[in-house]
């Protein structure tokens, strides 16, 4: 893929790995589990509005890939096979 690193490899799992709740009216704060085809096991931390948003390209079946040198989610088939 262009632009992403050599290390760059296949989303097989996202876990929402857990929620901490903040003070009375925040957010809080998500964190996924990401797990490459290599079995590598990467954590991120999205905002709410991010957190959101890649729920929904989870469930929609999108081919996602993993740079963990940019540390970068890539959305590989928006459009085409």
């Amino acid at each position: 893929m262009p632009g992403a690193s050599r290390e760059t490899k296949r989303v097989r799992v996202v876990n929402a790995k857990n929620w901490t709740a903040g003070g009375d009216g925040q957010d809080g704060a998500f964190a996924f589990s990401v797990v490459t085809e290599d079995d590598e096991r990467h954590v991120i931390a999205p905002s709410p509005q991010a957190a959101a948003v890649l729920v929904g390209l989870v469930q929609t079946g999108t081919v996602l890939l993993w740079d963990p040198v940019e540390r970068t989610l890539i959305a590989a088939n928006l459009v085409g096979e």
